[in-house]
C-alpha cells in the first residue's frame, strides 16, 4: 500500500502536531510586535509621568483627564458612521497616540529643549523649543501611525473610461475625508489624554506642595488652594478639548487628498503640506499660551474658534454621503480597506 502524499490529508496517526505548527507559522508577527511595542511605551510613559507628578498627582490627573474624553470620542464615533473604520484600527491609533507618540514626544522635547537652550540661551531656546520644535515633534509623532497604516496602501488611481462614476467618486472623496479625520482624531485624542494627565497631575502636585509650604496641614483645603489645577483644567479640558484633534486633522486631510487625487504633483505634496499646516497651527497655539490672558483669548476667538468651526463643517460634509446606486453598479475599492458599491 502506498504512503499518503505530503500534500494530501494528514494521516490518522499524526493528529495535531503538524496542524498546530502550521497555525503558529501562519500567525502574523506584525500585530504581536505592535502590541508589545505599545505595551512597552505604555509602561515607559506611565513611569515618566509618575516621576513628574507623583503617585497622587498621577491619579488625580487620570481622573480629571478622563472627563472630556467621552465628548471627543463621541464626536469621532458619530463621524465613523460614514468612515466605517474598523475598530481594531481605531484602537491602534488611540493606543499609539496615548502611549507611543507621547513617549517619543516627551523624550524628544526634553532633548530638543536642552539643545536649543545650550545653543541659543535660556529665554530664546525655550521660545524656539515651545513654538517650533515641540509642534514639529508632536505632530510628526502623531502622524507616524497614519503614515504606517495608510501610505503602504495603493493610492486610488482613476483612468479614463475605467474609473468609478462621478457619484461613486464623490462618495470616495467624502469617505477619504471622513477616514482621515477619524484616524487622526483618535490618535490626537489619545495624545491629548496622556498630555492632560501630565499637566493636570503636575499642577495638582505643585498646588499641594505650595499649600503645605504656606499653611501646613492644620486647615482643610479649599478650591482656592488649587488655582493652578483649576486653571489648567479649564484651559485644557473645557476650552480646548479638540485642540490636538484639530491640529492632527490637517495631517489626516493631507493624506486623504494624497490618496484620492488624480494629480501626481498634488498627491506628492498634500501629505507634507498637511503636516506642515498642523505644525504651524500647533505652534501658533503654543505661542498664544505664553501670552497674557487678553492676547490668548484674542487668538482663541479669532483663530481657533473659526478653524474648529470650519473643521466641524467639513466633518458634516463628509458625513453627508450621497445615496448609494443600485446593486448593478461596479464596486470601487477604497484605499483604507472599505468598498463603495
Amino acid at each position: 500500500m502506498s504512503s499518503p502524499s505530503p500534500d494530501g490529508p494528514a494521516a490518522p496517526g499524526r493528529p495535531g502536531a503538524e496542524r498546530a505548527t502550521d497555525r503558529l507559522r501562519r500567525l502574523p508577527a506584525g500585530p504581536a510586535a505592535t502590541t508589545l511595542l505599545l505595551a512597552a511605551c505604555g509602561v515607559a510613559i506611565l513611569h515618566l509621568v509618575q516621576r513628574q507628578t507623583g503617585t497622587t498627582g498621577l491619579l488625580v490627573g487620570l481622573g480629571l483627564a478622563l472627563l472630556p474624553l467621552p465628548f471627543v470620542l463621541g464626536a469621532l464615533a458619530w463621524l465613523n458612521q460614514s468612515a466605517r473604520v474598523p475598530t481594531a484600527r481605531l484602537a491602534l491609533c488611540l493606543a499609539w497616540g496615548s502611549c507611543a507618540a507621547t513617549t517619543v514626544a516627551l523624550l524628544a522635547n526634553g532633548w530638543a529643549s536642552s539643545y536649543l537652550t545650550s545653543l541659543q540661551g535660556s529665554a530664546r531656546g525655550a521660545t524656539l523649543g515651545s513654538d517650533l520644535a515641540t509642534p514639529l515633534i508632536e505632530e510628526s509623532a502623531k502622524g507616524a501611525v497614519l503614515l504606517l497604516t495608510v501610505l503602504p496602501l495603493r493610492r486610488h488611481r482613476t483612468r479614463r473610461g475605467t474609473g468609478p462614476t462621478p457619484p461613486a467618486r464623490a462618495r470616495l472623496r467624502r469617505r477619504a475625508v471622513a477616514v482621515g479625520l477619524v484616524l487622526s482624531g483618535c490618535t490626537a485624542c489619545g495624545f491629548a489624554f496622556t498630555e492632560n494627565v501630565l499637566y493636570l497631575g503636575r499642577a495638582f502636585t505643585d498646588d499641594q506642595q505650595q499649600r503645605l509650604d504656606s499653611i501646613g496641614l492644620g486647615l482643610s483645603p479649599s478650591l482656592r488652594d488649587y488655582d493652578d489645577t483649576v486653571h489648567t483644567f479649564v484651559l485644557r479640558a473645557l476650552l480646548s478639548p479638540f485642540a490636538h484633534p484639530l491640529f492632527s486633522a490637517l495631517t489626516g486631510l493631507g493624506l486623504a487628498v494624497a490618496l484620492t487625487t488624480a494629480r501626481r504633483r498634488l498627491a506628492r505634496l498634500a501629505a507634507p503640506a498637511g503636516l506642515l499646516a498642523a505644525t504651524a497651527l500647533h505652534g501658533v497655539w503654543n505661542a498664544a499660551a505664553g501670552l497674557g490672558t487678553h492676547d490668548f483669548l484674542l487668538v482663541y476667538l479669532l483663530l481657533m474658534v473659526p478653524c474648529f468651526a470650519a473643521l466641524t463643517a467639513l466633518a458634516c460634509w463628509a458625513a453627508a454621503c450621497p445615496g448609494r446606486p443600485g446593486r448593478s453598479a461596479p464596486e470601487t475599492r477604497f484605499p483604507f480597506g472599505a468598498t463603495i458599491p
